[in-house]
């Protein structure tokens, strides 16, 4: 096993964490509560135009982002979609691969995507040349590397 999730360390994850005051174990309840309140104290209605504003704004926007990812990876989201992950996983088509910058994203048939952080570009060289991709990344992937939802396939009514 190339990474193991208890032992993972990744810049942007931590200084998510850094920046709304969490760490790891940090439930989703109150990552909730704490995102508010930071938000209360930087949002950009709170300041006068100008440049407290813009600073404000830009605080604001970072503060989201770091709350959403955080949301994404967060063990208990990944538990609600265990069940529906699972399936995708084992049941449908790998139609799309892309390693960037130490990140890699499957993209199954049905149209969701997950994006694996820190999976090595010569893992990434394997997955692509394996015989059955699909069950190479169930065995040296999924498991392995902390992941987040990217995109979710669309119902069409």
């Amino acid at each position: 096993m190339y990474h193991c999730k208890n032992f993972y360390k990744l810049k942007k994850i931590l200084g998510y964490r850094k920046l709304l005051g969490v760490d790891e174990k940090v439930s989703l309840k109150d990552l909730k509560t704490i995102y508010r309140n930071v938000m209360k104290e930087c949002h950009p209605d709170k300041f006068q135009e100008g440049t407290e504003q813009e600073e404000a704004q830009e605080r604001s926007k970072k503060v989201i982002e770091a709350y959403h990812f955080l949301v994404s990876i967060s063990p208990e989201t990944h538990a609600q979609a265990f069940e529906e992950y699972t399936n995708i996983i084992t049941s449908s088509t790998i139609v799309d691969l892309n390693h960037k910058a130490g990140n890699l994203n499957i993209t199954y048939a049905e149209g969701n995507c997950y994006e694996y952080f820190d999976v090595p570009r010569a893992l990434y060289i394997k997955l692509v040349n394996a015989d059955t991709p699909g069950r190479f990344a169930r065995r040296h992937i999924c498991g392995s590397f902390v992941y987040r939802e990217v995109s979710k396939a669309t119902v069409e009514a």
